[in-house]
């Protein structure tokens, strides 16, 4: 058994790929390095069985053709992760919309419009406020509350206009001076030197991202809401964390303030329902509670590597709870091993 693993210098804090290469060294697996944006690399694959591939909302290089690879390569016979009904819905809320209406998920009911008239026109009708979101980007940066017509009108104008910029640098050196704020540390400090240097010379990773426009979507807001649950599934297990929103905020991703207690069943047992109706491999949840339970909000194939560092063990698909190390690369690994 031969497997590939894709693995750059680019975002290497975020990627899962050092694990996965740290996991196969540990088991004496056969493996190699690969690069997925080499020309010829279906030729390099073709005597491989597994290829693991850990690629990001962020990555401009990946969002162009990661997909059509992954599609390609699993008519090849390889096993993939992400495999394609994984990964086909990511970074894509609007896909999400139809992918989990289609399933009858309990979602949080949203919206969608491709003509400007159309929008127009339910804005004019609906009740605020509303959460109007891009089709992509994480950590809430591209999230946003409108509270009237007013506010929904001036955004529906530079949606169809000039559009969104998927990642923005204003809001990523808002995230870090706020986090100081709470933490008062060194670490957290140097994060906003960074963030400066950073809000200067963008990283080149991003300013290849195309900018979002020419639709307007967005979600019902659930009033009085302080937290949200974090599911992220893997094969038979999951792992779960309560995130709370920061004051004077309606979004809890990315607040960094969180316990792995008071985590309601109920969104344990639909994260593997959905999981096991879309035959993905993983898939990471964001639930909200309204009047009639959880509902699901969006959902991902991935959670960051940052997202459960400390979390103290995991529940199986009888959601019975299982403490031990958690490690989310590893259980990915396992799974596509046992696969082959």
């Amino acid at each position: 058994m031969k497997i590939a693993i894709h693995f750059t210098n680019e975002r290497v804090e975020d990627s899962y790929a050092p694990k996965w290469i740290e996991y196969c060294q540990n088991h004496g697996l056969d493996y190699q390095v690969v690069n997925c944006y080499d020309s010829d690399i279906v030729q390099q694959l073709k005597d491989f069985d597994v290829l693991l591939w850990h690629w990001d909302q962020l990555d401009a290089k990946a969002l162009l053709f990661s997909r059509g690879l992954t599609q390609s390569l699993e008519r090849m016979g390889l096993l993939v992760y992400p495999n394609v009904a994984t990964s086909w819905h990511y970074d894509d809320k609007v896909g999400q919309k139809y992918l989990l209406e289609a399933i009858d998920a309990p979602m949080v009911q949203s919206y969608v419009f491709y003509e400007k008239e159309r929008a127009r026109e339910w804005i004019e009708q609906t009740t605020f406020p509303k959460v109007f979101k891009l089709r992509s980007g994480a950590g809430s940066y591209n999230v946003m509350l409108i509270k009237n017509r007013s506010q929904a009108l001036s955004f529906l104008h530079k949606a169809f206009g000039r559009g969104f910029f998927p990642h923005s640098k204003s809001a990523v050196l808002k995230e870090r001076i706020w986090h100081y704020k709470k933490s008062r540390d060194l670490k957290s400090l140097f994060k906003i030197s960074y963030g400066i240097y950073r809000y200067i010379f963008p990283n080149k990773i991003y300013l290849n991202l195309p900018r979002e426009r020419n639709y307007l979507y967005a979600q019902d807001f659930i009033q009085g809401c302080d937290h949200d649950i974090r599911v992220f599934v893997i094969g038979d297990r999951a792992l779960t964390k309560k995130r709370f929103t920061r004051d004077g905020d309606f979004r809890a991703s990315g607040s960094g303030v969180m316990t792995w207690d008071e985590i309601p069943q109920e969104c344990i047992q639909k994260a593997f329902e959905v999981t096991e109706k879309l035959e993905a491999q993983s898939l990471a949840f964001d639930f909200v509670k309204d009047k009639d339970g959880y509902k699901i909000v969006e959902i991902s194939y991935v959670a960051s590597v940052r997202g459960f560092p400390d979390a103290p063990g995991y529940w199986n698909r009888e959601l019975q709870w299982v403490e031990a190390p958690v490690r989310a690369e590893f259980f990915i690994i396992e799974d596509l091993l046992k696969r082959v």
